[in-house]
């Protein structure tokens, strides 16, 4: 079994110059952290967003060893010709050290609409654009004409070495169909650890019934929140979601855990037992510096338990 990795996001506003950033990624990295993940959105809920694989190149630029993880790339929304390209430019400036992670969105329609994306369309868009992406990542030489896509002769050189994991996002039942067949690993939110367990067995099940036999990287990702107990810790989850996502935070508050590190490492720990080898967190804390002792524990705590 892969040993247990554990990254954080950066804080949602600040973080806007170099040595900032550089200053936030080795302050993860000596409290043992082992990556930083980065969403990704073009225009979301009124023109907001950062792109994902331009963040993941920023924060792997700045620090040796760090590693970086997208999640999620709205893969849908770029032609997967120049999404092969920046993947395997990150991964020769840093190799080994990205993770992919890619879903459908749709949270905002509009998000679509201004990129001439039909959102009915997203789920065949993503799922022909990850058949050429892992073509195009082998340094393979690929002629393709499908629905969405036409490409003849098209190579992408150097490949990554090591391959770049490709892992999917979302809680749909064609997100577990895509994860099967097209993916390395499954990329959890929003469910019980009861939810993920069944939903590991269901990808098993339609891998083996593709052929595909691979060692997966399953994980796991959410927002938590730190404080002295869980109400001092939701008093600022609560509104931070809220305000993020556009809807009551009681639409999350059952899949948020807040308190103390402890706290929320006794929320993961089923996630963990059940297959998770990868935990994202998004700490909303007194101080990004909480933020990030409060990350580095709820790893440690999880180490000690599940190894």
């Amino acid at each position: 079994m892969s040993p247990l990795t554990v990254g954080i996001g950066p804080p949602l506003e600040g973080m806007r110059t170099q040595p900032e950033r550089a200053t936030f990624a080795s302050t993860c990295w000596d409290a043992g952290i082992d990556h930083l993940f980065m969403a990704d959105h073009v225009a979301f809920r009124g023109g907001h967003g950062t792109d994902g694989l331009i963040a993941a190149s920023s924060f792997l630029s700045l620090h040796p060893e760090l590693g970086a993880y997208v999640g999620v790339y709205l893969l849908a929304l770029r032609h997967p010709m120049t999404v092969a390209r920046q993947i395997a430019s990150i991964a020769e400036l840093a190799p080994g050290r990205l993770t992919f992670g890619v879903g459908v969105g749709g949270e905002d329609r509009h998000e679509f609409e201004v990129c001439e994306v039909d959102p009915a369309t997203r789920g065949r868009r993503t799922d022909e654009s990850l058949g050429l992406l892992r073509r195009l990542l082998t340094g393979e030489t690929v002629d393709h004409d499908g629905e969405f896509f036409t490409v003849e002769a098209a190579r992408i050189v150097p490949p990554p070495a090591p391959a770049v994991p490709i892992v999917i996002g979302g809680r749909s039942d064609a997100a577990l169909r895509r994860t099967a067949h097209r993916g390395d690993g499954w990329l959890a939110a929003w469910c019980s650890p009861e939810r993920f367990a069944e939903n590991l067995e269901t990808i098993d099940r339609m891998a083996a019934d593709a052929g595909r036999a691979i060692s997966w990287q399953h994980g796991y990702q959410n927002w938590i929140g730190i404080g002295s107990d869980r109400t001092d810790a939701l008093a600022r989850l609560g509104p931070a979601m809220a305000k993020f996502y556009g809807v009551p935070f009681a639409a999350f508050e059952r899949y948020a855990p807040a308190g103390t590190p402890q706290d929320v490492a006794d929320y993961l720990t089923p996630f963990a037992e059940a297959g998770s080898r990868t935990f994202n967190l998004f700490p909303i804390a007194p101080t990004p510096e909480a933020g990030i002792e409060a990350v580095a524990e709820v790893k440690q705590r999880l180490v000690e338990r599940v190894g």
